[in-house]
């Protein structure tokens, strides 16, 4: 079993691993009947400390569609409420021999200190400022299978936004840079995050200027909720300054395409006329999110899975592959590097 908690882990052989496997998951889900027995006798826990729509419920789909078992959790409605720890919480799921968690939250660090705690594999789906592999690993799916190429050597990329706030922006900036594109940050300086001189990226604050020469243009959205003080003088201004708006579409090339990795906030950093242009590929990316979390999910839990057929490999037995190799990983394998302990367990 392997964990995914950061897009860096996979480079770029991993990635085009994983968009490959991602292929023959897009084949299962358009199936009358989307089902593959990979799966069976596995358990998945939808481990979510903080809000998630489309997230959630593409990994629930994709593990039901891998028929595994699915336990929803949410932090709200558990023991947390009550002043359980994060620890706690997992040991006792832990006790019902669980073979993965999908875990969201707040806090950057907090799948890989779960992946400590537990034997099960971890899958990071979005913790704090620090990253969110999945929606990178869909992104960039969506982009090589719409350009028809494994790599995105010589593509340039504009992402304008909330770069500061956005654990989008560092996944997909680290992504589509092991694969070759060229990426250009937008923003005011006040939403560019501290460390950006350490990004392998060019940084601007003229957006017209940035679109002329754009390829794929990626918004991100404005994240209020994270923010304690006041970084921009008002929506308006932001909006005028740097929001996709439809006065800005005609300087966009006819070829180029459009992405944001929702929720969106029409009006304010994409109009509707951009969200639903016909170079959008915004409803294409929530598409491939489904069978991207199940080569995910089948990836983490079989072995070999550029070897692995997914309708004949299920159900494994525990700490074997589909060929019978070893899969249980020593102690040793769990610790790693990563970020630093998360800012908070509790």
């Amino acid at each position: 079993m392997s964990d995914l908690l950061d897009i860096e882990s996979l480079g770029r052989s991993g990635l085009e691993e994983l968009h490959t496997l991602t292929d023959t998951m897009v084949e299962v889900s358009s199936r009358p009947i989307p089902k593959s027995p990979a799966l069976r006798g596995r358990t998945v826990v939808s481990c979510f400390f903080e809000d998630s729509t489309r997230t959630r419920l593409s990994f629930e789909a994709a593990a039901r569609r891998l028929s595994a078992d699915v336990m929803g959790f949410s932090s709200g409605s558990s023991s947390m409420s009550k002043g359980e720890s994060v620890r706690d919480t997992i040991m006792t799921i832990d006790a019902m021999r669980v073979d993965a968690y999908v875990v969201r939250h707040r806090s950057s660090g907090v799948p890989h200190q779960i992946s400590r705690w537990t034997d099960a594999s971890v899958i990071n789906a979005g913790d704090g400022h620090h990253g969110h592999p999945t929606q990178a690993l869909l992104d960039t799916y969506t982009l090589t299978r719409r350009l028809d190429r494994p790599v995105l050597d010589g593509l340039h990329v504009v992402m304008v936004g909330d770069v500061r706030h956005s654990r989008v922006a560092r996944s997909n900036i680290a992504a589509m840079t092991a694969l070759g594109a060229e990426v250009t940050l937008v923003a005011p300086p006040t939403l560019l995050p501290p460390e950006v001189a350490s990004f392998p990226v060019r940084v601007g604050h003229d957006l017209d200027a940035a679109l002329a020469t754009a390829d794929v243009v990626y918004v991100l959205r404005i994240q209020r909720e994270r923010m304690s003080e006041a970084l921009i003088p008002t929506l308006r201004e932001y909006t005028a300054t740097y929001g996709l708006t439809a006065r800005r579409l005609g300087l966009i090339g006819a070829d180029a395409h459009l992405m944001h990795p929702g929720p969106m906030v029409r009006g304010l950093e994409i109009s509707s006329e951009a969200a639903d242009d016909p170079r959008s590929l915004i409803t294409a990316q929530v598409a491939s999110g489904v069978p991207t979390r199940m080569a995910v999910l089948f990836w983490a839990l079989v072995a070999n899975p550029d070897t692995a057929n997914p309708d004949t490999a299920g159900p494994a037995e525990p700490g074997q592959d589909i060929d019978g190799a070893d899969t249980d990983r020593a102690d040793g394998d769990r610790a790693g590097s990563g970020p630093p302990p998360p800012e908070e367990h509790r």
